[in-house]
């Protein structure tokens, strides 16, 4: 199921229309009141979230997606019509996977959801990771150092796990990009900063990340279990 909050009723609409024929589930809200009314009983798969919204903007209700255990790691798309690269970035770094201005193609918000959604459904995985001191398990959603748990963003979590899976190789700043942001987003300095922040959370075993100067990152000494 996806939710979409839009106020406007022609764009709702026409966007609800567009994703129930290519085999999306849609339920839609003109406001913020009605979907948090919805989200406490019920969890979707993906949220399309206008910014400028009544009685509550986008960027308030992304803040209190993700600050809430439950909701945390919903894959989250904004759909707005401002589209300034402090409007995008700042949306991006407060937690959103995603950032389609208006006026937009449908084929583009299209594919967009189904990368987004490829890239969330990749994190799902049995595996277990094991680096020193870092333990995460994918599947349980558990991330703990020494034994003691570590609470991340979804961005954060993501760029970790696109770290993991790569079992020790140089993963390339513009392949971390385009997998943890989507293949429309090329706004480098954000890559740098949410590294900077999971260093941070991960405490005395930060130091696993490793820069590779000019390439990219890197997480030597994975055990998949």
């Amino acid at each position: 199921m996806i939710y979409l909050v839009e106020d406007d009723d022609n764009i709702r609409k026409l966007v609800s229309y567009a994703l129930c024929k290519e085999g999306f589930n849609i339920k839609e809200f003109s406001s913020p009141i009605e979907f948090w009314d919805e989200i406490n009983d019920n969890i979707p798969k993906l949220i399309i979230l206008d910014i400028m919204l009544p009685d509550e903007d986008g960027l308030s209700v992304l803040k209190r997606l993700r600050e809430k255990s439950e909701t945390t790691d919903i894959p989250v798309i904004m759909l707005t019509a401002k589209g300034s690269e402090f409007d995008k970035v700042t949306g991006l770094d407060m937690g959103a996977d995603d950032y389609i201005a208006k006026p937009f193609g449908m084929t583009e918000l299209i594919s967009r959801i189904r990368a987004v959604l490829r890239r969330y459904e990749k994190t799902q995985t049995d595996k277990v990771y094991k680096v020193g001191k870092l333990y995460v398990n994918p599947a349980k959603h558990i991330i703990e150092v020494s034994g003691e748990s570590v609470t991340l963003s979804y961005k954060e979590y993501s760029l970790l796990m696109v770290l993991l899976e790569a079992e020790g190789n140089v993963v390339e700043r513009e392949t971390l990009l385009t997998k943890v942001w989507g293949e429309f987003y090329t706004e480098s300095r954000t890559l740098d900063v949410h590294i900077r922040k999971l260093r941070v959370k991960l405490g005395n075993t930060g130091d696993i990340i490793e820069t590779v100067k000019n390439i990219g990152y890197k997480i030597g000494g994975v055990k998949n279990e």
